[in-house]
């Protein structure tokens, strides 16, 4: 005997009120809204991220994954700003092609994180709709007082850094799309899971607090999320392209076809940090970075001027016909 359809709140509590369970102000997702008491002396950070089924991931991704994938982009700019997670909302409106199945999965996902990263939801909507699955997540966390990460505070001198590798993002889509041959399926792989599961790096962000200028997470691609911190600060930004950390399913993507380069630097979804800091700071980053086993790289520097310029080993800009995703084109 089949089981019978779940409404709106039997799909809460089946589903979601347990994923809700440790946060108090929750008050079991029984209410209209939640109840927060801010830390003294810190602010509230926060940040919201929707993903759309066909856009921001493929259809037959794993339930899982989307889920987990969904709250990691959001814990991406929490980091971007120095915050701790504390909360997140969840608005589901989910497609006709969704069933019981994918939404415990879904669920499953998140509960996995929420485990992993010290975070509760709080609240949120459920609905259906004929259109395609989105899903949006809004997370909250707190910062002390006056000292978020902002991208506006970069300064001249100031040396650019990124944490882990740049564009494994962008080749993983290729590769799930079947548009990325001749790869070792090692690192078909590898670069497939760095799209379905960033790695959000506020452990880091937190530690860069009093020694970061300017914070942005890599999500719309390394050229247009350092073009957000040159535009909102006033400045330019000189980068070497040899210096850009790759990984080695991307080395070995970049070998078989160098114009790869283009969606190493412009293409979207590595969601690693993007910093300013001065120079002097270096060997404590590097010390904070280790407490946090996170790499970080020193890719370039923050000059006067606009915009991002790109150089080759000899000193040559990079022509480059990608600039980042851009949601409305």
């Amino acid at each position: 005997m089949s089981e019978a359809p779940l409404d709106e709140f039997g799909l809460i509590a089946r589903y979601f009120a347990p994923l809700a369970a440790a946060a108090p102000g929750a008050l079991g997702l029984t209410d209209d809204g939640a109840l927060i008491d801010p830390e003294p002396g810190r602010q509230l950070v926060v940040t919201t991220d929707t993903m759309v089924a066909g856009v921001h991931f493929l259809p037959d991704d794993p339930p899982d994954q989307v889920g987990r994938k969904l709250l990691r982009v959001n814990l991406s700019d929490l980091g971007a700003m120095g915050a701790k997670p504390l909360f997140y909302t969840l608005n589901t409106a989910f497609g006709p092609n969704v069933d019981t199945a994918w939404i415990a999965g879904f669920a499953a996902g998140l509960q996995a994180d929420q485990a992993l990263f010290g975070i509760d939801l709080i609240g949120g909507d459920t609905v259906a709709m004929p259109g395609p699955t989105t899903l949006t997540v809004t997370a909250i966390g707190s910062v002390a007082r006056g000292c978020a990460l902002k991208r506006r505070d970069a300064r001249v001198g100031d040396a650019v850094y990124v944490t882990g590798t740049i564009g494994d993002g962008a080749l993983g889509l290729a590769v799930l799309r079947g548009e990325l041959d001749g790869l070792a399926e090692s690192s078909r792989a590898a670069l497939a899971e760095r799209y379905r599961l960033p790695r959000p790096r506020f452990a880091l962000g937190m530690q860069l607090v009093g020694l970061a200028h300017a914070a942005i997470d890599v999500s719309d691609g390394l050229i247009a999320d350092l073009g957000h911190i040159c535009e909102t600060s006033g400045l330019g930004a000189h980068v070497e392209a040899g210096r850009i950390p790759l990984s080695p399913g991307a080395q070995q993507a970049l070998i078989l076809d160098p114009s790869r380069m283009e969606s190493i630097v412009g293409g979207g979804d590595d969601y690693e940090l993007l910093f300013t800091a001065p120079e002097s700071c270096a060997a404590q980053i590097e010390e904070r970075a280790r407490a946090c086993d996170i790499p970080v790289t020193a890719i370039g520097r923050m000059t006067a001027g606009s915009g991002v310029t790109v150089v080759d080993n000899d000193g040559r800009p990079l022509a480059s016909r990608v600039s980042g995703y851009r949601h409305f084109q």
